[in-house]
């Protein structure tokens, strides 16, 4: 539930008379140094705690030589090893006893580097990241055990469906851009990796720079202490990312299918997939196509009301679209209740589809749907972590600290009418890509 402070701050920032306000209901300031590296914070009641994220605007769609995937992906776990001042297993130590937590993640497009903790050590902090961003350190043999853990964590995430589905789907739908391979890479690539420690070096050389960071920093501290601190630490940091070109997907022509059959019993799947604009903060795709989801597949759409509810064909049914710097997909997926009902799914999805494309669309709902997408996402805004998460994620991708209020105030302005035209648009059987999942046991026949 959405608490009161929280409440005050939405209802403060609503406009009033015509002005426009921010929709982030927070404070925020943000600093370039003469590096590049920009350094945004926002002051936040989270008594004695603070949210310290690193945004390295680099992911899978950064891989772009043939045999040399997964790399964005390796350096979520080789960052945390150690430097020349900081040795491994002494940073951890001393990130421990501080009492701060730590993570990292890796997508398409950004690698995230996650510390929550107590604010009384944050120059302290602010010391320890900078060295590892500036004199990241790891020998041959580190690196070829970790490049093995990387292997360890494919056969760990290919033992359920998921994976699997996701390579098939991007290997269909992909024929050009490194968005064909997932975040952990092609499979060969990853059994090689062990043999490309000097190609990591050049990797992390080309991306972990200054210029391509973004630093956020959320929570209770003094501001001038802190901007003063990361001045002295991060100032020397020098390094330009490298301007490696992305080859850009060719146009689909015609529609794409493929199938992937498990072995173990679980329910099928059926999933249909269009090439879609990317999101940006200089057009409304993205925004669009957060609503378009939910109106087409979310929980109160007639398409979900009649496949999971009333027919009970569907386990469920829902809308998949994550924003990307790149043209990517928007796609709508059910989990089916039985492979009899596969084809009355897809004409029940492909109908949806049309019935928007040609305009026939309930203004109320799409309203209500607006306010869910903006609210819901504001209202996870209640700990200085989830504020950090949000403004770190949405600036990665789209390229601007601000991003996160730009991007979810366009939320408003979607209408019908663009809706149906982007339907018309890009939810076509030309840049449609088809995936069965199915399930074939052990006797030969395929399970319910």
């Amino acid at each position: 539930m959405l608490n009161a402070a929280l409440l005050s701050l939405f209802i403060a920032a609503a406009p009033t008379s015509g002005e426009e306000k921010p929709l982030f209901p927070y404070p925020m300031t943000t600093t370039t140094l003469p590096n590049g590296l920009t350094v945004t914070r926002v002051p936040f009641k989270s008594p004695g705690l603070v949210a310290y994220y690193t945004v390295v605007r680099v992911g899978s769609r950064n891989e772009v030589e043939s045999g040399h995937t997964g790399f964005a992906h390796f350096f979520e776990h080789v960052m945390f090893k150690g430097t020349q001042k900081w040795p491994e297993g002494t940073r951890d130590a001393l990130v421990g006893k501080l009492g701060f937590s730590e993570n990292a993640f890796t997508s398409d497009d950004v690698t995230v580097y996650h510390v929550n903790g107590p604010s009384a050590s944050l120059d302290t902090l602010i010391e320890l990241e900078a060295d590892r961003f500036m004199h990241l350190e790891y020998s041959e043999s580190t690196f070829q055990t970790e490049a093995k853990a990387v292997l360890g964590e494919y056969h760990k995430n290919a033992a359920s469906p998921g994976l699997k589905i996701e390579e098939q789907l991007l290997a269909t739908a992909f024929t050009q851009h490194p968005y064909r391979h997932t975040t952990l890479g092609f499979y060969d690539d990853i059994k090689a990796m062990p043999t490309r420690y000097a190609y990591s070096k050049e990797f992390f050389k080309r991306w972990y720079t200054p210029d391509n960071v973004y630093l956020f920093i959320v929570g209770e501290f003094d501001d001038a202490a802190a901007m003063k601190t990361i001045e002295k630490n991060y100032g020397p940091w020098q390094g330009k990312a490298a301007g490696v070109a992305i080859p850009p997907e060719p146009a689909q022509t015609s529609p794409r299918s493929t199938t992937v059959t498990w072995s173990t019993p679980t329910l099928p799947r059926h999933e249909m997939y269009w090439h879609t604009p990317q999101a940006t903060l200089k057009d409304k795709n993205g925004p669009i196509q957060e609503v378009l989801g939910a109106y087409l597949a979310g929980p109160t759409s007639p398409l979900y009301k009649s496949l999971v509810l009333e027919k009970q064909l569907c386990e469920s049914v829902g809308p998949d679209y994550f924003m990307h710097r790149d043209p990517h997909l928007f796609g709508l997926t059910a989990k089916l209740k039985d492979e009899k009902y596969r084809l009355n799914v897809q004409v029940a999805m492909l109908n949806a589809v049309a019935e928007v494309a040609k305009g026939k669309i309930d203004t109320g709902r799409l309203a209500a749907i607006k306010d869910n997408v903006k609210y819901g996402v504001l209202m996870g805004l209640e700990t200085q972590n989830d504020v950090a998460l949000q403004l770190a994620y949405t600036a990665g991708i789209l390229g601007a600290p601000q991003a996160f209020d730009t991007y979810y105030s366009m939320v408003d302005k979607v209408t019908a009418a663009d809706l149906s035209h982007f339907a018309k648009q890009y939810l076509v059987d030309s840049q449609r890509t088809n995936l069965v999942f199915n399930v074939q046991v052990a006797d030969g026949k395929k399970a319910p």
